[in-house]
């Protein structure tokens, strides 16, 4: 999941990660969960070397997934009968400090024909990123000499590349096949700004107009006490009525919000006026940090949402009426070198502000006396009452400023003082 894009969880994921508590994975029970933890062990491997746009380990992974495909009986839906889409990553300033400005990528996309002659030429494209950050340091959030580290990428993104594996598995496998096309679409280069995703839009395997809705999993491996977070829920009017109904099977805990906008690839679907869905488990201390390991992952987890999405897919793939797409205006983007708060927003509770789940060790927060529990009603002038308000609040301010931080901590309203650290 990149850092580039603003909304309501880049509001959590640009302020900082930090304090949460690391979890270990309980042990797998069924033989499509070990499944899936075998691919996550082979994505997150030493010998993967982080998955870094463009780079060898990031091509092999590639050429492994198209394989996967083929054996699933999709077909080829990438250039020249193949399962590859090619472009080039374009220099800008996060691909040039990433160091991969110009270096030749490529998508995975594969294709489920549709059953239903009348809906066939129609598609629900499912879809993951399968890049990371390599060795860093761009995007790392670890401190010291841990930055140039192997950053594995157990959760982000090798989770949601294995569960659209089993997905596509499980699709595959049922007769009759959805009544719309399913197209799977394997992502690289979302860490620099969603730009693999950008380039598909661009240069669909099917027409963009007659793509019905978009699902993307991004960071779906850490799944606790059974919670979900499915953002773009305000993408259609129909999302909440539909997550309402086929989560009647798996009783999950879903948190079901915002609009199309957010920091991965779901963002380059919704810039088309498509409805999107972003399936995530949370935020965790090992966020875009080498430790992001496989053994932390939890399999059944993603087994059961890798269900819960190929249940909405065949819903949505075989539904005779489209979706109604509900527009929202793109939020406020910071530029350049940004005011570093290091927060840990709770993502599932706006309590008439943003509650903190904890805020990163040594961070401008920590320094100025925030804590877990403190819930953020107001930074200088501005009020607080969500988190996008939170980040429309930080993008007025420069790393450096000293800003009064308002939070109600029990019964009492408390002003901290706060100077913003730097964070680019």
């Amino acid at each position: 999941m990149n850092q580039t894009r603003s909304l309501a969880i880049v509001a959590a994921l640009a302020l900082g990660a930090g304090t949460l508590p690391a979890q270990t994975a309980p042990a797998t029970h069924s033989r499509e969960a070990a499944a899936v933890l075998k691919d996550i062990r082979y994505l997150a491997s030493d010998s993967i070397d982080g998955r870094l746009t463009g780079s060898p380990q990031n091509d092999s992974v590639a050429a492994y997934l198209a394989r996967r495909l083929k054996r699933l009986g999709l077909k080829p839906g990438g250039d020249a009968g193949t399962f590859l889409q090619h472009w080039t990553v374009n220099s800008t300033g996060a691909t040039r400090e990433a160091g991969v400005a110009d270096r030749a990528t490529e998508n995975v996309v594969g294709i489920l024909p549709g059953s239903d002659r009348a809906l066939a030429g129609q598609d629900i494209v499912i879809g993951a990123h399968f890049d990371h950050l390599g060795n860093g340091p761009y995007g790392s959030a670890a401190h010291g000499d841990s930055v140039h580290l192997i950053h594995h990428g157990a959760d982000d993104n090798a989770s949601g590349t294995a569960a659209v594996l089993e997905i596509a598995r499980m699709l595959a496998a049922r007769r009759p096949h959805p009544a719309r096309a399913i197209v799977i679409v394997l992502f690289s280069g979302e860490e620099e700004g969603a730009l693999g995703s950008a380039w598909y839009a661009d240069h669909p395997a099917m027409p963009m107009d007659s793509t019905l809705a978009m699902l993307n999993l991004d960071m779906v491996g850490r799944m606790r006490d059974n919670r979900l977070l499915v953002l773009g829920a305000l993408s259609a009017t129909e999302w909440p009525a539909l997550l309402d109904s086929v989560n009647a099977r798996y009783h999950l805990d879903v948190h079901a919000s915002g609009s199309g906008w957010g920091p991965s690839d779901q963002n380059s679907f919704f810039a088309k006026r498509r409805p999107v869905l972003h399936f995530f488990t949370d935020l965790h201390t090992d966020y875009h940090a080498p430790a992001d390991t496989w053994d932390k992952i939890n399999a059944d987890g993603i087994e059961t949402i890798a269900h819960l999405v190929v249940d909405m897919a065949r819903r949505l793939a075989d539904r005779r009426a489209p979706l109604t797409f509900v527009n929202a205006p793109p939020p406020v983007m910071a530029s350049g070198e940004r005011a570093y708060l290091g927060s840990i927003p709770d993502m599932t509770s706006e309590p008439g502000g943003v509650k903190l789940s904890g805020v990163s060790a040594g961070s401008p927060a920590d320094s100025g006396g925030l804590k877990a529990g403190d819930v953020i009603v107001a930074i200088a002038a501005d009020s607080v009452a969500s988190l996008a308000d939170m980040q429309n609040a930080l993008v007025k301010h420069h790393p450096g400023d000293k800003v009064d931080i308002k939070v109600r901590r029990g019964d009492q309203i408390v002003t901290l003082s706060v100077t913003l650290g730097r964070r680019r």
